[in-house]
């Protein structure tokens, strides 16, 4: 039998010192007794992993608004993708795999219906904004809760590194650092992948420098990309890539903006509306009408206050839900 505490001495053993070890948490918000078996990092992966809100992510826009086929990506996808890389990253450079793999699986928890355009319509009319790597934290803090507490309680550095993926603010540990460009490396190639088996571009429409730097197909550009960041971090205090090969992925992040994130082919101006006029009707409905939410929702009302339960609500609804809600409620139905 393998314990905890042997987990934790081979942290120290084995890991570069630059890495978290999970014995050197910062710890809890409420303190709890510690697992014989797992240390503090796994304990946390684990809650993340059977969460409800995790496994609605199978249901979330990735890019594509309703895709037809089997294959294109959805949040959760995403999420798994940005995971196998992180912990590639982390365990070329000795880093803590599983405060990585934590973070990597929380780090969209919060996301809305229908990808970042579910964000920005409830961006425009929930005070004070909506960002969904604030969701994501709060919905670890607070919203993914049990009979036995509010939220999963998770240790400070996963915490950290849910909120810190994406914004200005920088993660605390190196693992955080590492999921924050991995999840750029993920969204950007399996993106591409995407829109070009959507006939949205062609391989051949690809940034000629990108490609002859990065690589021309989708395995070759991440390991690339994997390869360059583990090279350029090695034995320091910081996750980096080359300056090359971090223009390079810029350059492709921009080309991706402008021929797929932002192409009326993918995203028709009629559909955006129609998400937007969706979110934001459902939003106002509910502000109205607090009591047509669920019970436990209801019972958050009087410490959180009506609008944040409401953007909550929606917030943790998946595409097809969004959807049945929007038409039981404002679609008349025929009579029988």
């Amino acid at each position: 039998m393998v314990l905890r505490e042997q987990l934790e001495e081979k942290e120290h053993r084995e890991l570069s010192e630059f890495a978290a070890k999970s014995s050197e948490t910062a710890g809890r918000a409420e303190p709890e007794e510690k697992c014989d078996l797992r240390t503090e990092y796994q304990r946390d992966r684990d809650r993340i992993v059977h969460s409800k809100a995790l496994r609605r992510l199978m249901h979330k826009t990735q890019v594509f608004l309703s895709p037809e086929g089997d294959h294109f990506r959805t949040r959760l996808t995403h999420t798994l993708e940005v995971s196998q890389i992180s912990r590639t990253i982390a365990r070329a450079l000795g880093l803590n795999e599983d405060l990585t793999e934590a973070i990597a699986m929380g780090h969209d928890l919060g996301h809305t219906p229908f990808g970042h355009n579910g964000e920005e319509s409830l961006d425009k009319v929930h005070p004070g904004g909506f960002k969904h790597n604030e969701q994501s934290l709060r919905v670890v803090e607070v919203l993914e809760s049990n009979s036995r507490r509010r939220g999963m309680n998770l240790t400070r550095e996963v915490r950290d590194g849910i909120l810190n993926h994406t914004g200005s603010s920088t993660p605390i540990t190196l693992e955080g650092c590492v999921v924050r460009i991995s999840d750029r490396i993920a969204y950007i190639n399996h993106d591409i992948d995407d829109a070009i088996r959507g006939r949205i571009i062609r391989q051949e429409d690809l940034p000629e420098e990108c490609v002859r730097v990065l690589g021309a197909d989708h395995r070759t550009r991440i390991n690339s990309l994997v390869l360059d960041l583990v090279k350029s971090s090695d034995g320091k205090p910081e996750i980096s890539m080359s300056e090359e090969f971090s223009l390079q992925m810029n350059k492709l992040r921009e080309f991706m903006f402008a021929n797929v994130y932002k192409s009326n082919i993918v995203k028709r101006d009629e559909e955006l509306e129609k998400i937007e006029k969706m979110i934001q009707s459902l939003y106002f409905h509910y502000c109205d009408h607090p009591k047509k939410m669920p019970k436990e929702r209801q019972l958050m009302i009087p410490e959180f206050g009506v609008r944040e339960v409401v953007k909550d609500h929606i917030a943790g609804m998946t595409d097809r839900y969004a959807i049945n809600i929007y038409m039981e409620t404002f679609v008349p139905k025929g009579w029988k």
